[in-house]
């Protein structure tokens, strides 16, 4: 058990907060006529994001203060009932259906994304395996492949709804928590020419996935259908200039770019606060990125030192695709920014992730 308990770190308290702050700011900025026009209420999802923020802050602040060994004691409890919350989902008329995808489970007048608490309880369990079974993971049926093989059945169901972003960003954050733990860099080659394989037959599957990497290489070949949001974003970005058109004066939010509090939300800021604005964010997700980092390395145990390079690594990987997709980089995947994109079960998940990080602080050596 880990010992000598000390305040958390203060740091990266205050960089979540302010990244919290500004995603409040930005998501009543870049949905208010959406809001007016479809509810007649310019707050509608500015409140419905307060709420979840509040939630998600009150959590972070009680998970803070809980022993992160609460996580290894009920990792697999927490991935068995996550598991069956993901086949749940997928029966028709009980899962909801937005965007094409079955993702979500109705609760009251809110609803849930069970892939979005899949991604921590994943780190948690797999954590918690690497720790136990260390000595075996340079062998590839010992030890890399019993904790591959559960990411791709999770893997799996996420993309039956098909969500293939956050199912991206689950697999990415184990990948890397399974190197870390010290397997062999070659089993990886091997795996990596299989995933490609496996991820082209994904594309050939689906014809939408086809358009969108063909949009991404050439948006402008379908400019008002497959392209249409990355020509967007672009048009949002790009007039944003150095100091932007100023806060609440975007453009684009006028029904251009479709659902622009959501995956779009960055570049709503980019062209209200211009290339500063923008590059103050990211240097915000690169300060929590080093604090998190900075724990993970002076965790007491192996199993704090894995849950702390899982939580930092899904953050990371997360905010590269999203602003990746955003400035053109990367297909449209359906990623949302960490703390600044509106949406309940990401909000939480993530200031849940955070609070479970500042736990391992406490007990931190540096």
């Amino acid at each position: 058990m880990p010992k000598t308990k000390s305040t958390p770190d203060f740091v990266l308290i205050i960089t979540t907060l302010a990244l919290l702050t500004i995603g409040m700011i930005m998501v009543y900025s870049a949905s208010a006529v959406w809001a007016t026009y479809k509810f007649d209420d310019a707050f509608f999802f500015a409140k419905r994001q307060l709420f979840f923020a509040g939630l998600g802050i009150v959590a972070m602040f009680t998970i803070m203060n809980v022993d992160y060994w609460v996580w290894r004691k009920h990792s697999k409890l927490i991935i068995i009932i996550c598991f069956i919350l993901l086949i749940v989902v997928l029966i028709p008329g009980v899962g909801l259906v937005r965007g094409g995808a079955r993702s979500w489970l109705g609760v009251g007048a809110f609803s849930i994304q069970p892939s979005e608490f899949m991604k921590f309880a994943m780190i948690a369990f797999l954590a918690k395996y690497l720790s136990e079974n260390q000595r075996n993971i340079t062998k590839f049926k010992q030890g890399l492949l019993p904790s591959l093989s559960l990411v791709l059945v999770a893997f799996g169901l996420i993309m039956l709804q098909p969500d293939l972003g956050t199912g991206a960003v689950m697999v990415g954050t184990c990948v890397v928590m399974i190197y870390v733990s010290g397997a062999k860099l070659s089993h990886f080659m091997g795996l990596a020419l299989l995933g490609l394989g496996g991820l082209v037959a994904l594309i050939i599957s689906a014809p939408y996935r086809i358009k969108r990497i063909t949009s991404f290489l050439d948006p402008w070949s379908d400019p008002l259908g497959s392209g249409f949001q990355i020509i967007q974003s672009l048009y949002a970005i790009g007039p944003g200039g150095l100091m932007g058109l100023g806060l609440g004066e975007s453009r684009q939010k006028f029904f251009y770019l479709p659902e622009p509090q959501t995956d779009f939300i960055f570049a709503i800021l980019s062209e209200e606060l211009g290339f500063i604005g923008g590059t103050f964010v990211i240097l915000l997700f690169s300060i929590l990125l080093w604090r998190g980092i900075r724990v993970a390395l002076g965790a007491q145990d192996l199993f704090g030192s894995l849950l702390a390079i899982g939580i930092i690594g899904m953050i990371a990987i997360q905010v590269m695709i999203n602003i990746g997709v955003v400035i053109g980089l990367m297909p449209v995947t359906g990623i949302t920014l960490p703390f600044l994109s509106y949406g309940g079960s990401s909000l939480t998940l993530m200031l849940v992730a955070v609070g479970v990080l500042l736990n391992i602080s406490r007990y931190s050596r540096y």
